[in-house]
């Protein structure tokens, strides 16, 4: 009888524990990994020259890791320098919102996904021309679907 209640205890201790984990680790519905959520849940920030596209060339579209909402376009990207994926402007107006972001006592721009307000990055007004805006972008907020050519 006793070992049938410890093994009962564990159990549930261990569902417990799986069931927080997997909350923990989502985000829109969706189960992601825990550096991901760290950035797109939690406003986290990866270190620079570490992010899967940070010095990613190929044509194509980024899409929220989250939502699927297309973002940014390979056309505008370009070598801030930063570490991070940096894009002179997004794929449209519509699918990228600022907020405003008053952590660690400075005032920045946030930027996040419109469509599930997953955190993407910071803006800032250093980019390069035509706009002079750089969207300094989290690669773990991110997926890339490439060019098709035709």
């Amino acid at each position: 009888m006793k070992h049938s209640i410890f093994y009962l205890f564990l159990v549930l201790f261990i569902s417990c524990e799986a069931q927080s984990t997997a909350e923990k680790n989502s985000f829109n519905g969706r189960i992601l990994p825990e550096n991901v959520c760290r950035v797109v849940k939690d406003g986290g920030t990866e270190r620079p020259f570490t992010g899967e596209f940070w010095d990613h060339k190929e044509e194509g579209i980024y899409i929220c890791v989250a939502c699927d909402n297309p973002l940014f376009s390979s056309q505008e990207k370009y070598r801030s320098g930063s570490g991070w994926p940096s894009y002179y402007d997004v794929l449209s107006k519509g699918n990228v919102k600022q907020v405003d972001d008053f952590s660690f006592g400075l005032k920045r721009i946030e930027i996040q996904c419109a469509d599930c307000e997953a955190h993407l990055g910071h803006l800032f007004n250093d980019g390069p021309q035509p706009t002079g805006m750089r969207y300094c972008v989290n690669s773990a907020s991110l997926k890339f679907i490439p060019k098709i050519d035709e």
